[in-house]
This record gives C-alpha cells, structure tokens and sequence, in this order.
C-alpha cells in the first residue's frame, strides 16, 4: 500500500493532519479539549500521521509538476518546450530559451513548494522529538523527516545556489529569528553542509528498506540516504567520499529490462532506492497530464518533448531510445500497452516515461492526478556516481565494467577502455528525460557547449543557478540577495 494516502482515525489526527496541509498560520494551533498537540500525537499511529503530512508535500503541483519540469528538463538540451508555438505554459518558453528572470512563476512555485516541505519538515521533527512512542518508529520516523528535508534543500541548492537553510520550527511573529534565518542566504557550502548533516543523521536511524513491511513499502531507507549523499558529495567534487559511500548501499540490482524502470511494475522495486508514492486519487498534481500527448486523442498537454538532439545521441541499436521517446509516426501506431496512437498528435516526440497506461496500469480517467510514481533516485544513477566518482579517485577498472553492465542492458557492445566523456554520454543516455541532466552538465563544465549544440546560448557565471524568486526578495524586505546577472 502505498503510504501518502493517509487514513485517519479520529478527530485528533484529523486536527494535526489538516494543520500539517494547511497554511503556515494555521500550524500553530490551539489545543482543544485542554488537550494539547503533544497529548494528540503521543501513539504510533498519530505520530505516523503526522509524518505522512510530510511526505504529502512532494504531491503539490509546485513541487514535482509543471514548473520542476520545466526547470529541470525544458531548460536542458534534453527537451524543448513542446505543446503548440502559442501555448507558452505561462513561462516555459522562457526556460526552454534560457532567458531566465526573478518573476517567472515557475521558478517562485518550485521555491515556495520546498520551503512548504521544509516547514512541514521542521514542525513534524519539533514534535516527534517531545513524543514518548515506541523508540525505534520514533528513530525511524525522524530519520524519515531528515531525508526529505535533506532532500528539498539539495533541489534548492541545486537550482538557486546557498539559500536559506531553517531547521527548526519558527514562529513567524519572532522577526529576530525570521530575519536571522529565513530572509538570509547560507552560501552553497553551508547549505551543502546541513543536507550532509541530515544525511548521516538519516544513515544511522532508517532502516534497510528490506526491513519494512508491505504496508511501508517507499518510505525513506537507509539506502536512500546513503544514495542520496553519495550524489551530494559528488556533485562537490568530493570523490572519495562519493565512491566509498555508494559502496554502502547494498540490497538493489538493475532491472532486466530497462524499458520497465519507468513503469508500474517496477515501482519500489530491486532498481528503486526512492520515488514520489502516488495512489489514484493521490498522485502527483499533473505530472504525466503536462507530459502526454496533444491533439486527437487527447492524452495531455504535450510539453516537454524529447529533441532531434537526443535522439541523435542514441548508438545505433540502444535499447534506451524508444524506451524513452515516444515517436509519432506519419499512419497510426502501437504503444507498448496496446493502446492506439496517432499520427494527429501534435508532436513529433514525447516522453515516453511520464506515460500512464490507461489499458495495463491502475487508472480511474482522472489522467491530471494519476498513480505514477516519480523516480527520484535509482540503482542506475548509484552505479553512474560510483563510476565517475571511482574514475577521478584513479579506479578506471571499476567504471569501465559499471559502464559496460549499463550497455548490456540497453543492448550495446562492451567499451575497451573508459574516460570522462564515455561516462558522462552513458549517464546522460540512462537518465535521459528525468531531471538530472540540466544540472549534469552545468557540474561537469559541459554546459556552454551542450546548449550551443542545441542552439542555445549558456551565459557562464549567471545560468549556473536561476534567479531567486522576486516574490521570496519582497517577502524578505529586500534582504535576500538576488545571484549574479539577474
């Protein structure tokens, strides 16, 4: 059972849940029945609830949706914005032009989105170290808070640069501390330095995710966290950290079939370290929607559509292709579940691994809210930041055969001898059209020269980061600083 869709007993959990969901102010509630929140929260199952809230954050709209794809992907050479030339998905052209600026709303949904996750974070760590339940949940739990914590400033320090990093629960009228914290920047090294902090905290109270039952099933593990900060240290170059860290991170395998990473059958399996848990009636806001195919029949938007230049990428006879891009053809056509698609679609390509069957997957017709699990961090990216990492500590041997198993599986010819190159192409086939190669090549130096393949100018020293939301500047009372060249 996948663990966001909460079911709630009683009014007490009710009450801390809908707090948790609800607007900042609104957290700070009053006791009733002279009972406290501490007393409502004080058993395994409500303290449970109160961490569910948490998770829930990753279903907004803001967070994962809309906006996230088009920074993380649109902005790449990956994808173009898609859909139809007039329909600019409010800013999307803009991203997908590299002509970046602090009102775009996408960038001001992502910020608030993390921040909202964050908050949700802080409070439920608040009172889960007050609460007297069985010690090992309450270890877990914390170490579940700390993860996602972990994570959403690793999204932001990613996208913005140092941001401000709150780990503690505030109320809004202290102006000292909302000053000192809120509406002030850490550089990127101190925010780095908290999401590791998090991370280690996280190693030493999850569990494995063999350990959890069905019922638990996607919740963070032990060998998310560890995962995770092995992908922290490497994007700060720290490679022998990287290395040995994901040599910790042991119980999964690659799937057989790669074309199955991305679907249903595969969620929470042997390849999945985390992913975003969504339930029909519970999924990620609009996800696969922006992502399928426009025209007739209508299964989407369609933003967000794989470039000639990915394509392009691809060796001859890799399986990874059409497991990533749907290709519209000129007469009718087969996609892999049987379902009919068309040449009146208005795109030439989409990507193929937002889509949701409505004929061999759980589906209930509501294609803007479907049971799509989002994959955040796979086996694959493991082994690819074990190979890099490996490589530049002088452990070639290594790389070359984690390179080598990839392109087994996708159908390709060993490689005889491995260098940078070899394993940034490698990476960027396996994890092509999952929001990780905008910030692949800007960490890699590959930028400028990516994007001017694509026909895009990449400005070095401005689009290393987007600009920090002007709504977040004004909040702040203009003490927020905005980053270089916006």
């Amino acid at each position: 059972m996948k663990i966001y869709h909460i079911r709630m007993k009683g009014l007490a959990v009710l009450w801390v849940a809908l707090a948790l969901l609800s607007c900042d102010k609104d957290l700070d509630v009053e006791p009733r029945d002279n009972i406290s929140e501490i007393d409502f929260l004080n058993n395994d199952q409500n303290a449970t609830a109160l961490v569910n809230g948490v998770y829930n954050a990753m279903l907004d709209w803001k967070m994962y949706s809309f906006s996230w794809i088009g920074m993380t992907s649109m902005t790449s050479d990956d994808a173009d914005k898609g859909s139809t030339p007039g329909d600019t998905g409010t800013d999307k052209h803009k991203l997908d032009a590299l002509n970046f600026d602090s009102s775009m709303v996408s960038l001001k949904e992502v910020w608030d989105a993390h921040y909202e996750g964050i908050y949700r974070a802080n409070s439920a760590l608040y009172y889960l170290e007050q609460l007297s339940i069985n010690q090992n949940l309450k270890n877990r739990l914390i170490g579940e808070v700390k993860f996602l914590r972990a994570l959403w400033y690793f999204d932001l320090v990613r996208c913005f640069g140092g941001v401000p990093v709150v780990v503690q629960k505030i109320e809004l009228n202290n102006t000292a501390l909302v000053n000192q914290l809120v509406n002030h920047r850490k550089t990127k090294e101190e925010t780095y330095a908290q999401i590791e902090a998090d991370l280690l905290s996280a190693i030493e109270l999850l569990p494995n995710a063999a350990q959890y039952t069905s019922d638990d099933k996607g919740r963070a593990s032990k060998g998310a966290a560890q995962g995770l900060l092995a992908k922290v240290y490497l994007y700060q170059e720290k490679w022998q950290q990287s290395y040995d860290m994901s040599l910790q991170v042991t119980g999964y395998s690659l799937l057989t079939n790669y074309a199955d990473v991305w679907r249903e059958v595969s969620e929470n399996g042997s390849e999945s370290l985390f992913e975003v848990q969504s339930t029909l009636g519970k999924g990620v806001q609009g996800y696969t929607d922006v992502q399928s195919p426009r025209g007739t029949p209508d299964l989407g938007w369609g933003f967000n559509t794989p470039t000639m230049k990915l394509v392009n990428t691809y060796e001859p006879g890799d399986l990874r292709k059409n497991a990533t891009i749907m290709f519209v053809t000129s007469t009718p056509f087969t996609l892999w579940d049987g379902y009919q698609g068309s040449p009146t679609w208005n795109n030439p390509r989409y990507n193929y691994k937002a889509y949701q069957s409505s004929l061999a997957e759980s589906w209930n017709g509501n294609k803007s809210e479907t049971a799509k699990n989002i994959r955040i961090l796979k086996y694959s990216d493991l082994l690819l930041i074990r190979a890099e990492a490996g490589y530049h500590i002088g452990n070639s041997a290594v790389a070359l055969e984690i390179i080598n198993d990839l392109r087994h599986r996708a159908g390709l010819a060993d490689l005889n001898t491995i260098d940078l190159p070899a394993i940034y192409k490698e990476r960027h086939l396996e994890m092509a059209m999952e929001h990780e190669r905008w910030f692949d090549i800007i960490r890699t130096g590959q930028a400028v020269s990516a994007m001017a393949a694509d026909g895009k100018t990449f400005i070095p020293g401005v689009h290393e980061v987007f600009p920090i939301p002007y709504n977040a500047i004004l909040q702040s009372n203009f003490q927020l600083t905005q980053n270089n060249g916006y």
